[in-house]
């Protein structure tokens, strides 16, 4: 067998700390409900609300600053244009929660575990018990003239610290993920 070397060290280490990453990743889960009754092709314009739910109050936050210019994004591929006086209004929410998972798995009993199934012990179950914060992304696009929801997306999915870290494409991303679900598609490019 060959001794492990520094470098070799550096390797497995980046290597357990990939893998561990890998095995913790979720993917966030997107939801989508739209109007039926609505024919989408009849609006051309969209704006954003005089007072977001993502705003404090008496200024605008950076969230919906960034939110304003994802999704201006994704609506301008789409074919809309910004307008003051709208046929669609948009609005943002973003809800943040600390959840607990926990899970039993059974742990193995007898001497230091690998007698337990020759003699009969058996050591129960291990509980692991995991907490982190849960966020969810919602977008509600409002027909300007009836005061009405038509459609409205959400993502919702861990928040780590390197989503916070980059707040603005955190953001942009979960803006694009929603999208795909938008009644109107970005044309093929």
């Amino acid at each position: 067998m060959l001794p492990l070397l520094p470098t070799h060290f550096k390797h497995l280490s980046l290597l357990t700390a990939v893998l561990l990453l890998t095995a913790c990743a979720t993917t966030p889960k997107t939801y989508s409900n739209i109007d039926t009754s609505i024919d989408f092709a009849q609006y051309k314009t969209y704006s954003f609300f005089a007072e977001l739910a993502t705003d404090r109050p008496g200024y605008e936050s950076l969230e919906s600053r960034f939110l304003k210019a994802a999704v201006s994004r994704e609506m301008e591929q789409r074919g809309f244009s910004y307008a003051d006086e709208s046929d669609l209004q948009i609005n943002f929410n973003i809800n943040t929660k600390e959840k607990i998972y926990s899970r039993s798995t059974p742990s193995a009993g007898g001497y230091y575990g690998y007698r337990g199934s020759y003699y009969g012990a058996w050591g129960g179950y291990e509980t692991r018990i995991d907490q982190y914060t849960e966020g969810t992304l919602n977008i509600d696009v409002i027909d300007a003239g009836m005061k009405k929801l038509v459609w409205e997306g959400a993502v919702i999915g861990r928040v780590n610290e390197e989503a916070l870290d980059n707040l603005e494409a955190t953001l942009s991303a979960s803006v694009h993920v929603i999208f795909n679900e938008f009644p109107i598609a970005r044309p093929a490019q």
